[in-house]
């Protein structure tokens, strides 16, 4: 079965075909092509994420990556199965754009479609890597808008461990860099200055850290970042931002780590995946092999491409669902988006894990 995927949620132009043994939901799915177009360069300008002009970018580069991705994959249109693509959660206008080009595409070709939810797209990237996961596990799902814990026993079986109250990891990564004048996209930049600087040179809050929960929070830490900078004053040197910088992604990171490590311990499982754009932070990485390699514990990661928001997931999420008989993939045309849409629509209610004392 081959599915191509197309994301348009917020500012990335995605597509994608992944190839699937239908007929075994042990087979491993393949990534035939894949291309992305990112949205930065001309946000940047904004500071922001600007949604029309977002849209309208997607309308302007979705045919061609189709056009792309179906020549690097060999395939003709007539060896698709099924169109897949991001429902949401995201920008009504932009998820609008790939949802009109899913229906269209697979309303000429006779074929059905299938809406995907943008998370579990992320959820279920790392099955792509080379070192894919096996399930059950907990699932650090780390991006610029949102930060949650899962325990995920299997496609469409996860529960909510825990979840941001106030800001992403991403987010508070983005606003930190910004504050040190970093501009757009924040997170990437921080990370690069970052290493230049030391952790241990200004003393940060880790918000929550000793929390019972396995909730985040990191409006107080962008709080602090912003009274630090406020004392370095406009004539900083480049050494404080660096060592402000380091100083904020090991506060951020101790955090993900610490509960990160909890939920391992209170689902009695070993195996952790971390998925979404944060992920990609290498210093993230180094940290988490680490201090999970100490508990015998395994790690798994999306490849460092797939990290961002991409078709490749959402076209792997839509087949591993089939696989399973978990979607009818529909011949019904119209279509509608969720711009904001709870993963737990589709999944089990909350845990609430016992206190630990």
């Amino acid at each position: 079965m081959n599915v191509v995927g197309i994301e348009t949620s917020c500012d990335e132009t995605g597509v994608a075909v992944v190839q699937v043994d239908a007929a075994n939901a042990s087979a491993k799915p393949r990534l035939l092509a894949h291309a992305l177009h990112s949205q930065v360069e001309m946000h940047a300008a904004f500071g922001g994420v600007v949604p029309e002009l977002a849209s309208r970018d997607h309308i302007r580069r979705i045919v061609p990556l189709t056009r792309q991705v179906l020549a690097q994959s060999g395939l003709s249109l007539a060896a698709i199965d099924v169109v897949a693509f991001t429902r949401g959660p995201g920008l009504a206008g932009a998820l609008l754009v790939g949802a009109g080009l899913a229906c269209s595409l697979a309303a000429a070709l006779n074929r059905p479609v299938l809406g995907v939810h943008h998370l579990e797209g992320h959820l279920l990237s790392p099955f792509l890597s080379r070192d894919a996961p096996e399930f059950p596990f907990v699932a650090l799902l780390v991006s610029g808008g949102h930060t949650q814990l899962m325990r995920v026993i299997d496609v469409g079986r996860y529960e909510l461990l825990g979840e941001t109250i106030d800001d992403a990891a991403g987010e508070a990564f983005d606003k930190s860099a910004q504050l040190l004048g970093l501009g757009y996209p924040g997170g990437p930049a921080l990370a690069r200055l970052a290493e230049f600087g030391d952790p241990n040179a200004f003393s940060l809050p880790r918000p929550m850290l000793h929390s019972p929960t396995l909730d985040f929070s990191f409006a107080g830490l962008k709080t602090a970042v912003r009274t630090q900078a406020l004392k370095l004053g406009a004539n900083v040197c480049e050494q404080d931002r660096a060592n402000l910088a380091a100083a904020t992604q090991q506060a951020i990171i101790d955090v993900l780590v610490h509960k990160s490590l909890l939920a391992l311990r209170r689902c009695g499982l070993s195996r952790l995946v971390v998925s979404g754009g944060v992920g990609a932070n290498l210093r993230l990485r180094e940290q988490l092999d680490a201090a999970c390699a100490k508990r015998g514990a395994r790690v798994h990661y999306p490849e460092l491409e797939l990290c961002t928001d991409n078709g490749a997931m959402i076209a792997l999420a839509a087949a591993m669902r089939l696989q399973r008989g978990l979607a009818d993939a529909s011949t019904h045309y119209a279509f509608d988006v969720r711009p904001r849409w709870p993963l737990t629509d589709i999944s089990t209610p909350r845990a609430r894990p016992e206190t630990e004392t």
